[in-house]
């Protein structure tokens, strides 16, 4: 379930130092209980944007499909696990 917390407790950075560091999640800030930030952990930020990279990749990859330029199926393969250390 994802934290949301106010942004009054930015207050107290130890606290939510730990707390970033705890979840798996990004934690939602208020601010006059509207939505107004989003913080995470850089280990947690790192891992989304590898992911974002990666769709990205995919979504490149489709639309050479589209236009009939392939690759040998291994090859790229190989390669991505190699890029992204899967």
């Amino acid at each position: 379930m994802p934290q949301i917390i106010p942004i009054k407790n930015l207050k107290d950075t130890s606290s939510v130092s730990e707390l970033c560091h705890n979840t798996t999640e990004p934690i939602f800030i208020t601010k006059n209980g509207y939505g107004d930030m989003v913080l995470m952990s850089m280990e947690l930020y790192e891992k989304l944007a590898k992911r974002l990279e990666l769709y990205n990749e995919i979504a490149i990859s489709e639309e050479q499909i589209k236009q009939g330029k392939t690759k040998d199926a291994q090859k790229s393969l190989t390669e991505t696990r190699k890029k992204y250390g899967l």
